[in-house]
């Protein structure tokens, strides 16, 4: 097993989940109350873009340098496209809840039924991915590897970094916040503290009017 620090990675998931439960809770409500919050909150909007993020760094700068470490060994790799195959899976579902939200004639249940598989299907990716695509990472990536994913998942965070450091940290420890922090320029850390992380609390991500 690899020294590699996975804390990223989990962090992110910690996020994702804990955005699945806020998405779950404004969709358990009657009426047209859920497609109203989710159309306009800002939560909806940071959790797609945190989330597309993830996954399609995962499939650009993950997935294909492990499959070249991997060319030997087929269960892996049949992993590696499960991995894939998941992610596939969610994203109809992400566009299937967009289209909900954006047709004022949707039902309110059907918006519901679309939210729960989401809870569901990405809770069961997250657990998967944990279980087994994790400890395949720190058996076979190189530091290199694992760098690079880190770089090209940073540089799609880019201009939204205000907000989705602050989101993706919320909640997280100090080991975990500390970590997450350090490499970044002290520019960037003086302005998480002094701004971001401020602004960032400041707002309601889940109501109508965020």
């Amino acid at each position: 097993m690899s020294d590699l620090d996975m804390t990223a990675m989990y962090a992110m998931h910690d996020a994702l989940r804990r955005e699945l439960a806020h998405i779950t809770r404004v969709t358990a409500k009657t009426g047209d109350e859920p497609q109203r919050i989710l159309r306009t909150a800002a939560g909806w909007h940071m959790f797609k873009k945190s989330l597309h993020i993830h996954h399609t760094a995962e499939d650009d700068a993950l997935w294909p340098a492990l499959r070249q470490s991997l060319a030997d060994r087929p269960d892996d790799l049949v992993l590696l496209e499960v991995m894939e195959a998941e992610h596939a899976a969610i994203d109809p579902l992400m566009g299937a809840i967009d289209a909900a939200l954006a047709d004022p004639d949707a039902d309110w249940g059907r918006l519901g039924d679309l939210t729960d598989a989401l809870a569901t299907g990405l809770a069961a990716h997250l657990k998967h991915e944990e279980d087994a695509a994790i400890p395949l990472i720190q058996r076979t990536a190189t530091a290199q590897q694992w760098a690079h994913f880190g770089q090209v998942h940073g540089q799609r965070i880019g201009p939204d970094a205000p907000r989705l450091i602050p989101w993706l940290l919320e909640g997280a420890d100090e080991q975990t916040v500390a970590t997450m922090l350090a490499p970044l320029p002290e520019t960037v850390r003086a302005a998480y503290a002094a701004q971001w992380q401020p602004a960032y609390a400041c707002l309601d991500r889940w109501s109508a009017e965020s």
